[in-house]
């Protein structure tokens, strides 16, 4: 005999939170997949190549915990079952306390953004743009530039001593002026849109110390990178409010109907 009265309310409310909890699961599985397969994703600049991957695997985890959570808590609404019930409260507690404690450390961390953020863009355009091995970090870096209509971590000038430029970084005390080129270049991204032929080329070699040439963007990347950061935070914490609150609301019913199921079958 099925449940009936409220319990059938919170059964219809459990399948709805569980579609929603699927959408959510399967929105967050296939935005991991596209950023950790597409290169051009700005985002990637803001953490070193090593943790922004291992952040993209965590977020593709949550992803398929929430989905598999939701595949419990359907299938256990429609069996009546506690076994799947209390899988699907299990698998959702686990994703509650780890969004909690993500938050929670991100909300602690927020004043150190701009250091971790600048940190980041600059070991790219000193350490890593434009070598063999990290070819995709120079697609991202070019997208970034493009984009934002941007040139270096703090401007043109940090093109003069990056590996670009052949600059051996190796011993980084020894690096002075006086070794340095004399002209450098900096990256074709760098050059304004709707130049004439050539124009960009010419550009884009400049002089240690010299005028920057008005056909490539002065501004770095840094800046206007965070300013991105920070116009999105509220929304991010707003989202992930109310996820967790769907979480605390679906481990209600899930717990309500668990009682409701185990006392029908001593009934029974």
């Amino acid at each position: 005999m099925g449940l009936n009265g409220c319990c059938s309310c919170v059964k219809y409310l459990m399948v709805l939170i569980n579609i929603l909890f699927w959408l959510i699961g399967l929105t967050i599985v296939v935005t991991s997949v596209w950023m950790l397969t597409d290169p051009t994703f700005m985002l990637s600049m803001t953490q070193s190549y090593n943790h922004y991957h291992i952040a993209l695997y965590v977020f593709l985890g949550i992803g398929i915990l929430i989905t598999l959570g939701a595949f419990f808590g359907c299938w256990g609404v429609c069996r009546e079952s506690q076994c799947l019930l209390v899988s699907f409260f299990c698998v959702i507690l686990i994703v509650m306390v780890a969004q909690i404690a993500a938050g929670a450390w991100a909300f602690h961390n927020k004043d150190k953004l701009d250091d971790i953020v600048r940190a980041a863009v600059k070991s790219s355009v000193q350490e890593e743009y434009g070598q063999s091995t990290m070819s995709s970090r120079t697609v991202t870096f070019d997208t970034l530039q493009k984009n934002l209509k941007c040139c270096g971590a703090d401007g043109p000038g940090d093109w003069a001593t990056s590996r670009f430029n052949n600059v051996d970084r190796t011993n980084i005390v020894e690096i002075a002026v006086s070794s340095m080129n004399v002209f450098y270049n900096i990256p074709e991204s760098c050059c304004k849109d709707d130049l004439k032929d050539n124009e960009c080329d010419l550009s884009r070699r400049l002089k240690f110390g010299g005028p920057l040439n008005a056909a490539i963007y002065q501004q770095g990347c840094v800046d206007k990178l965070i300013d991105i950061i920070y116009e999105n935070w509220v929304t991010i914490f707003a989202v992930t409010a109310a996820v967790i609150l769907l979480e605390l609301l679906s481990l209600t019913f899930a717990l309500s109907l668990c009682c409701a199921v185990r006392n029908q079958h001593y009934k029974a």
